[in-house]
């Protein structure tokens, strides 16, 4: 195989590989990418077993072929040559070697044959429908935060997503939580996507489709019993579904809180982060404190000190404290539309509800923790 790309062309589908590809691996072929020549076209797939990736770039095909190399390897190679420079890439089968050449610089690396490469045959689909990538980039930027990194409970590794009527709009939904914190966020319901299964999205695919759909247009869904593929432009991102139930979330979604605090988001966030340097490093917990008219943010740590910071506040309640772990508050207040953000409270043991009162759509959970 030999071929002619442009740096650029070649960089924007290895830095969409190279993320696809776990770091450490036990099988040196699954540390690979596979590229194939088909038609001016060069093909890229890479694969975890979970999650795949098929991305093509135009190439000048100076002579068919196909191979493996490692991704990560191959990106940081083609990442720190000349911006705009022309890449040649030359497979030598008999030495087991590809050459990279651009202007003065070449490498010469190992290759494994493509024929090792795992089979990544296409999948049948009973759904299709068409989605706007601004529409599921917001989804996705409103809620993924919440997401779990806890294996125990797997199920909550991903972003769930679900159809609901809403308003008597149908709308689809997407939900995560982690158990300390939940996101729900709305947008209307694609067409084609009406009973379309609930499914949920493992976390690394999420982070993957919001990579592949920043700057698109549109995107096509395709949905089967086990599986997602997201087609956007000359990329195709196929992952397993997350084979296990979510759980019923509406329950801990509060609905008589009726203690109401209006308070400026940007003021708010930089209160938090300045008296969480004195919060303790395990449990990053702060105090908010409400009185009519005023809020006051506080955090008090034996080794570091007592902190605190005051602000305005539309609040006009009985007085309350309540605790909450200062980075969940910091991660969701970063995902705040409007210039304020409301919080429903009922007492300091119970979830509180966060409004954002630029997106109707978005309602956040906290729930509390002694301080």
């Amino acid at each position: 195989m030999q071929v002619n790309i442009e740096r650029s062309d070649f960089l924007a589908i290895l830095s969409h590989a190279q993320n696809v590809v776990e770091r450490r691996t036990t099988i040196p072929i699954l540390g690979n990418v596979r590229l194939d020549t088909a038609e001016g076209r060069l093909n890229l797939t890479a694969t975890d077993l979970e999650l795949t990736l098929h991305e093509a770039a135009k190439v000048e095909v100076l002579r068919a072929g196909s191979t493996t190399l490692q991704a990560h390897r191959l990106f940081d190679v083609v990442r720190k040559l000349p911006e705009g420079a022309q890449v040649q890439l030359a497979v030598d089968a008999d030495r087991s070697e590809a050459r990279i050449s651009a202007g003065r610089s070449i490498f010469d690396l190992p290759t494994l044959p493509a024929g090792d490469f795992p089979s990544t045959s296409a999948d049948s689909f009973e759904r299709s429908f068409k989605l706007g990538a601004q529409d599921l980039a917001r989804l996705i930027d409103k809620a993924r935060f919440a997401m779990s990194t806890e294996e125990a409970r797997y199920y909550l590794n991903g972003l769930f997503l679900h159809t609901v009527e809403n308003g008597g709009a149908e709308k689809l939904r997407g939900v995560a939580t982690d158990g300390h914190r939940l996101a729900r966020v709305e947008i209307p319901l694609p067409e084609g996507a009406a009973g379309m299964p609930s499914i949920i999205i493992p976390r690394k695919a999420v982070a993957e489709i919001r990579k592949l759909i920043d700057g698109a247009e549109d995107l096509h869904v395709s949905l089967s019993a086990s599986r997602i593929q997201v087609r956007v432009g000359e990329a195709t991102l196929l992952s397993r579904l997350i084979d296990g139930t979510f759980p019923d979330y509406e329950r801990v979604i509060p609905q008589g809180n009726d203690k109401r605090a209006v308070v400026d988001r940007d003021a708010l966030s930089q209160a938090v982060d300045r008296v969480s340097t004195i919060a303790t490093e395990k449990t990053r917990a702060v105090k908010l404190s409400f009185k009519s008219g005023r809020m006051t943010v506080s955090a008090i740590s034996s080794e570091a000190g007592r902190g605190q910071d005051e602000l305005d506040v539309a609040f006009s309640d009985a007085p309350i404290e309540i605790g909450f772990n200062a980075r969940y508050i910091l991660e969701m207040l970063q995902q705040i539309s409007g210039d304020h953000v409301e919080l429903e409270i009922a007492s300091p043991s119970q979830p509180t509800l966060v409004r954002d009162p630029g997106d109707a759509g978005t309602v956040y959970v906290l729930m509390p923790m002694r301080v």
